[in-house]
């Protein structure tokens, strides 16, 4: 079967699926009955406008909209008994209240970009809570903060600070659907970062629902608390429901460039010069490299193209002698630098077209090109030599259908203490690494997935004597559950340690600590979640 035949044979699948989740192994009835009586009653937005359980005709596509994996989404064997879209606070506290009283476990979705699924797949009875409709953003230029909710994308966010300001901005990703309460939680990176750090390095209060319902801001939840949710992932500690960020000033003009270089054009020298030169570049100068197999029709007729692309906070004119001093190995030309508004070089970023309206920031709120794939990350503190570089490229052109991505560090990461918040990955990084594999539907979808999860960890194990050791880090919103991963339902100490030295380094103690004040019987839980101290001895 194929095209749309196959995808009504998988959807007729998985609606068998949710036809077969009773009430037997989770008080379902009497939780949806919880919800009426747990929220808030005096709101224009009644709890029962936002609960979709199997037996809705939109379920399917509800549940559909924002899983973006497609891997995660067919390889699921349980699927929500009910999924709560959120449209006022108090329904995502009910959820909290009732799921905790009748045994459910609760997954929060965002945007849906959770790379592992965990946002909307579980092997235990679950419901979804899905925050997509607390959008609200609240700009005050006198103070030059706002406050954003969980469900708004960043492409909503840049465009009201956009509307309000010329010269403001916040850094956080370039990809426009990215949910605001999972993408900050995590860290929140973007091409500002050796300028301004990480989005949670800007965030100065927040609000989380905590495990018995409590909206708690920075003041009530504490400085521990507060700490732990900026890197750590809120969905070990509660339930984000929005946070006040600080905005940051950037200049009218702004310069962006893209230069693609293949093998036979020098790639491998360039790249490897990049190496020793992007994290060392001005702070206001970032340089992303992405390397792609290029595939002709003969035989092996293959080579490895080096994009470098890069945001200047300033005109070309100041650019250039930049460039030409740091990588003149480049030759970045005049006519390569396209000087424009930040919010311009959003959408540049984002790979629209030069002259893309900016309202398309506004319409793109899902994303649409879903694909199978499976990302994993690695952190680098020395170059890798040419050779390592070449065995990276071999390896690419074997597998084809690859994404890679180096994300140079430096700059402002480099003066924040790895102890600041629970993000760990700071000084003493050359660049981020993010390799990711892709397959489709017509590569018959599900059943490539060994092929390519096999590809994807041989590359990983290739790239093993050049990436950080002691742990080797890996970096929490690109999803890796070959990192080490517990069951859905058993957050065992000794396992969750293995994930949380790797994700967090020395850090992961003190989440712990945490965890165990705010939620010490560990209702907030997934599989790479952050378990409270053992003698708790909680499920």
């Amino acid at each position: 079967m194929k095209g749309s035949s196959t995808l009504l044979f998988i959807s007729s699948i998985l609606l068998l699926s949710f036809s077969s989740i009773t009430s037997d192994s989770a008080d379902v009835d009497n939780f949806l009955l919880c919800l009426s009586k747990h929220s808030n009653h005096n709101n224009s937005q009644p709890i029962a406008d936002a609960i979709y359980t199997p037996k809705n005709s939109s379920f399917q596509s509800i549940y559909e909209l924002r899983t973006n994996n497609l891997r995660s989404l067919y390889s699921a064997t349980l699927k929500p008994v009910a999924i709560i879209t959120a449209l006022h606070e108090s329904h995502a506290q009910a959820t909290v209240v009732c799921a905790k009283q009748h045994g459910l476990q609760i997954r929060i979705r965002s945007g849906g970009h959770d790379f592992e699924g965990l946002s909307f797949v579980s092997n235990v009875p679950f419901v979804i809570l899905d925050m997509f409709n607390l959008r609200s953003i609240q700009i005050d230029m006198s103070s030059e903060t706002a406050w954003v909710q969980a469900g708004a994308t960043t492409g909503e966010l840049y465009y009201r600070i956009a509307e309000k300001s010329k010269v403001h901005g916040f850094p956080a990703g370039v990809c426009i659907t990215l949910g605001i309460g999972g993408h900050l939680s995590g860290g929140g990176y973007g091409p500002m970062m050796r300028k301004y750090g990480l989005s949670i390095d800007n965030v100065v209060d927040a609000q989380l629902i905590d495990a018995n319902g409590r909206i708690l801001d920075r003041k009530s939840m504490g400085e521990d608390v507060f700490w732990a949710i900026r890197g750590g992932g809120g969905t070990s500690f509660g339930i984000i429901l929005s946070w006040k960020i600080k905005l940051v000033h950037v200049p009218h003009i702004v310069t962006v460039f893209s230069v693609k270089r293949t093998l036979e054009q020098g790639a491998t020298h360039l790249a490897y010069q990049w190496q020793q030169v992007a994290y060392k570049l001005p702070k206001h100068l970032f340089i992303r490299m992405e390397p792609r197999p290029l595939i002709g029709t003969g035989h092996r007729n293959k080579t490895i193209q080096v994009t470098f692309i890069g945001l200047f906070l300033g005109q070309r004119d100041r650019l250039l002698p930049l460039m030409k001093a740091n990588l003149p190995a480049l030759d970045l030309q005049v006519s390569e630098c396209l000087e424009m508004s930040w919010v311009e070089s959003i959408l540049f970023w984002a790979g629209f077209p030069n002259g893309t309206s900016t309202d398309v920031l506004l319409k793109n709120r899902v994303q649409t090109n879903k694909v199978f794939y499976k990302t994993k990350s690695d952190y680098y503190k020395q170059v890798i030599p040419k050779s390592g570089l070449e065995t990276l490229w071999n390896l690419m052109m074997d597998i084809e259908n690859i994404f890679v991505q180096f994300n140079p560090y430096g700059g402002r990461m480099a003066e924040i203490s790895d102890k600041q918040t629970a993000f760990a990955h700071r000084a003493g990084n050359l660049f981020k690494v993010q390799y990711t594999v892709t397959w489709s539907e017509g590569e018959r979808g599900i059943n490539a997935t060994e092929r390519y999860l096999e590809w994807s960890r041989k590359l990983y194990g290739e790239m093993a004597p050049y990436a950080s050791k002691s742990p080797r880090e890996a970096f929490l919103n690109y999803r890796d559950l070959d990192v080490g991963s517990n069951e859905s339902n058993n957050t065992d100490f000794q396992v969750a340690q293995v994930y949380g030295m790797k994700l967090f380094k020395a850090n992961f103690q003190r989440l712990v600590h945490v965890k165990t004040i705010i939620d010490p019987q560990n209702f907030f839980k997934n599989e790479q979640s952050i378990p409270p101290f053992p003698f708790h001895n909680f499920k």
